[in-house]
């Protein structure tokens, strides 16, 4: 992927990897936990989990939206993008406004079914201040894993290398499958 060195990919792979064998450790030692669950070990491995899962799947979401991007074509994401947030470039203004914010964490375009809306989220923590119900469409990492390697502290820059490989088609199937 441009912008993207095979070193930094090979980190991020092995940390999503952590995350992967770790929920598969949590889920097992949960089931182990039969007649414990009012235990502190049997809650700390209940909240645990969270953050394990969503570590694991925002990756999975953020790797699966991402390889030579492209445009976003005429169709009904871009028709939905456009009567959100009233262009294209307003909605692409107000996505990478939010991943330059400071801190760590994840810029997620939602689609809420219940609303019928687009929103552009700060998620702050992997298990922390998802949309309920929404569904995720586009993820970006904005943990410095993502961009420390190759960028520094120029956040700016990595955006821009997240924007030249954004799978558009991946972003409108997510859409369709709503």
């Amino acid at each position: 992927m441009e912008g993207f060195s095979e070193t930094l990919l090979k980190n991020h792979f092995t940390l999503y990897q952590g995350y992967v064998t770790n929920t598969n450790k949590v889920a097992d030692a949960l089931s182990a936990m039969e007649g414990k669950t009012g235990t502190p070990e049997y809650a700390e491995l209940k909240r645990r989990f969270g953050w394990e899962f969503n570590g694991m799947r925002l990756h999975e979401y953020y790797f699966g939206n991402m390889k030579k991007g492209g445009q976003l074509a005429d169709g009904p994401l871009r028709k939905k993008i456009t009567e959100d947030f009233g262009t294209y470039e307003n909605w692409e203004k107000d996505f990478r406004a939010t991943g330059a914010m400071r801190g760590i964490g994840w810029v997620i375009l939602y689609y809420d079914g219940a609303g019928k809306r687009l929103f552009n989220c700060w998620v702050n923590e992997h298990d922390v201040g998802h949309l309920s119900g929404a569904v995720p469409l586009l993820v970006m990492d904005v943990f410095e894993h993502a961009y420390m390697t190759d960028y520094g502290l120029k956040r700016a820059d990595y955006i821009n290398a997240f924007f030249k490989n954004i799978d558009w088609k991946e972003i409108e199937m997510r859409f369709a499958r709503k």
